[in-house]
């Protein structure tokens, strides 16, 4: 059997809508997540070069389609990858959004195909379903909304979505539609997967995992006579060297107690998102061995949900290790830092070199005015240009 290995990625950032720090699990260090923030990250990220950015969804996030509306005119390359919410949304409303934001964006949209896997959320969201129940629902919406966007006009009676001359007059300026992004680590999601999706993304566990997980979407996939690609969802912490990266993991919790802990780890207990549930077990609510994967580090997950482990290392090392999820096939690496604005330069300057990205990148070399970057020496001259290390 052929195994399909990726020549070169696509590597993307973080829109941190639910907050930002240099400490997680602390008011210190925090700063206000407002729209002056993150145009900065956004026009850093463009300017970077990153191929795009995704926004979260959830009621602890400003909302992603106003905000990518409102960062679309002030970037020019970037992409935003905005979720789609089955259930709280109708499969044509829905249509119509991606439609409209895909052609005012020039053609920068990206879709994240959001289940949902907080019950109490979803509760109060008017969402009472049980977690197979979502999954019916997520086919079905796809089904119709992928459909519509296609052009098509859709007459529709299912178990839960009735449809009478559904269609758009206005249609995306990709085609058939923006490209599908959806992560979910149930059975229930990866057959959602295989039949619907066009990217499937997986958090950072270890590559052994990884690589488990893929498989059984990728042979799923055939069988459905389909062909995914994948992406995968991870923090960095990268530095100049590694002793200096794991100090700035270290910092990062330094200012986590066992009770923030303990709380943040209830309310992740009370979920029925399988893929919360590994990240959980990752590190079992312990700091006592946050290392669980050579340079991959869970300490983010202790209380952030969702994707919650780091690589965490010198940019060789994190080279490396990105290496390691590409040889599993993935094409797609969505990253974010603490804080986010500091990391993306701090990836892309020390990073990028070393990466084999599919989209132009800022490279380190590039000339400004009439001489390399960095501040003139002495108000008279330019500092020589460093061979990259790489």
């Amino acid at each position: 059997m052929t195994i399909d290995i990726p020549d070169r990625i696509k590597v993307l950032w973080f829109l941190p809508t639910h907050g930002d720090s240099r400490y997680l699990g602390s008011t210190e260090g925090g700063r206000a997540v407002d729209l002056p923030y993150l145009t900065q990250i956004a026009k850093a990220a463009d300017t970077l070069g990153y191929y795009g950015v995704l926004l979260p969804t959830g009621r602890s996030c400003e909302d992603s389609w106003v905000i990518a509306s409102a960062l679309v005119p002030l970037t020019e390359r970037l992409r935003f990858l905005v979720a789609v919410r089955p259930g709280l949304q109708s499969p044509t409303l829905a249509a119509r959004m991606t439609s409209t934001l895909d052609r005012i964006s020039n053609g920068r949209l990206l879709i994240n195909v959001v289940t949902g896997g907080d019950p109490l959320e979803n509760k109060g969201d008017g969402i009472f379903l049980s977690h197979a129940e979502r999954y019916e629902v997520t086919q079905e919406f796809l089904h119709i909304y992928k459909r519509v966007l296609s052009g098509e006009t859709v007459e529709h009676r299912g178990k839960h979505f009735h449809i009478e001359d559904g269609r758009l007059l206005f249609p995306p300026l990709q085609q058939p539609y923006p490209p599908l992004y959806f992560g979910g680590s149930s059975d229930a999601a990866t057959v959602v997967a295989a039949a619907e999706i066009d990217k499937y993304l997986t958090w950072g566990e270890p590559p052994a995992d990884v690589e488990r997980k893929l498989d059984d979407v990728r042979e799923q996939a055939q069988k459905a006579g389909r062909k995914v690609s994948f992406g995968i969802r991870l923090h960095v912490i990268a530095r100049e060297t590694t002793e200096e990266a794991w100090a700035a993991a270290d910092r990062l919790i330094s200012r986590l107690d066992d009770a923030t802990i303990a709380s943040a780890q209830q309310v992740f207990s009370r979920m029925d998102s399988v893929g919360q549930s590994r990240m959980s077990a990752l590190h079992g609510g312990e700091r006592a061995k946050l290392e669980v994967s050579p340079n991959l580090w869970a300490g983010v997950g202790l209380v952030r949900g969702g994707a919650g482990t780091a690589l965490v290392g010198d940019p060789d090392t994190i080279a490396e290790r990105i290496d390691e999820y590409r040889r599993l096939r993935i094409d797609t690496f969505i990253l974010s830092g603490y804080p986010h604005l500091e990391e993306a330069y701090r990836f892309a300057e020390l990073v990028f070199p070393k990466l084999p990205t599919d989209h132009a990148t800022k490279s380190a070399n590039a000339a400004v005015n009439t001489g390399p970057f960095g501040e003139t020496i002495a108000g008279d001259h330019r500092p020589k240009p460093v061979a990259s290390a790489s």
